[in-house]
């Protein structure tokens, strides 16, 4: 019997561990700041000058209601993106929950995909950028981020 008891105290033990170990998870859950975004964009992992968007176009172009969104799930973002000389851009996206951006991973997944495709030909050169892309979801926000430094930005983004 003691010993039944110990496995299933060994078990619960290993579920909660993995129960914090979320697929996308950007480590302890933190949310990313706008602070570290702005960190990336001034870190020269861009070869373009990227210009602001506002949450409104960042919400048609990323393709969030098509994913099961609604359009107040979006809270708040730091958006730049390149005027069309390249694929860089910077997204930090803000949800009213963790589920929602979660639900956003899945909708920039498809994005990227969709600019592989439409660049293989017409930009070849910048498809190993979204290729390389760094997209992650923590706390309630998703970072994403198509730039020349991958490294630079997974050490500025954690």
């Amino acid at each position: 019997m003691k010993k039944r008891l110990i496995c299933l105290a060994a078990a619960a033990a290993c579920l909660a561990l993995l129960a914090g170990c979320g697929a996308g998870d950007g480590g302890d859950g933190a949310a990313y700041t706008q602070e570290q975004a702005q960190e990336i964009l001034d870190s020269g992992a861009f070869t373009d000058d990227l210009e602001e968007l506002d949450c409104d176009t960042a919400w048609a172009l990323y393709g969030l209601e098509d994913a099961g969104l609604e359009r107040e799930d979006l809270t708040g973002g730091f958006i730049r993106r390149s005027a069309g000389a390249t694929c860089e851009e910077l997204a930090l996206l803000e949800f009213s929950g963790s589920d929602e951006a979660q639900t956003a991973v899945g909708a920039l997944e498809t994005y990227l995909q969709d600019q592989i495709d439409s660049n293989r030909d017409y930009r070849p050169n910048e498809v190993p950028k979204l290729e390389d892309a760094f997209l992650q979801a923590s706390g309630e926000t998703v970072l994403m981020v198509v730039s020349n430094d991958a490294q630079l930005v997974e050490d500025i983004a954690g």
